[in-house]
């Protein structure tokens, strides 16, 4: 099995900054692309940023300039660095990745639970 959970979201002022965390574990031989997704009440769940293995980077039009996705390889780990936070960012934000868990297996897909943002105006 693969887990994925989220941390080190919260309540922060609108201009101010935060950083949210996502590691997995279990069964990992390899993760390539991660994900960031968000959604706020009453919408859909939209892609924020994205990271391949190799760094390679993407982001949603309405974060650019102000997040910022990275990753730790050797931990499993993808961060998304949040600033100039508006009060339109506030939703749950998800980390998703795909997975290989053996040398030779498929890559599937694996969700976190979600951590809460709010941005308050």
């Amino acid at each position: 099995q693969v887990q994925l959970v989220e941390s080190g979201g919260g309540l922060v002022q609108a201009g101010g900054s935060l950083r949210v965390s996502c590691a997995a574990s279990g069964t990992i031989f390899s993760i390539n692309t991660m994900r960031w997704y968000r959604q706020a009440p009453g919408k859909q769940r939209e892609l924020v940023a994205v990271i391949t293995s190799g760094g390679l980077t993407d982001y949603a039009n309405s974060v650019k300039g102000r997040f910022t996705i990275s990753r730790d390889n050797a931990k499993n780990m993808v961060y998304l660095q949040m600033n100039s936070l508006k009060p339109e960012d506030t939703a749950v934000y998800y980390c998703n990745a795909n997975v290989r868990r053996y040398l030779g297996g498929s890559f599937d897909g694996y969700w976190g639970q979600g951590t809460q943002v709010t941005v308050s105006s």
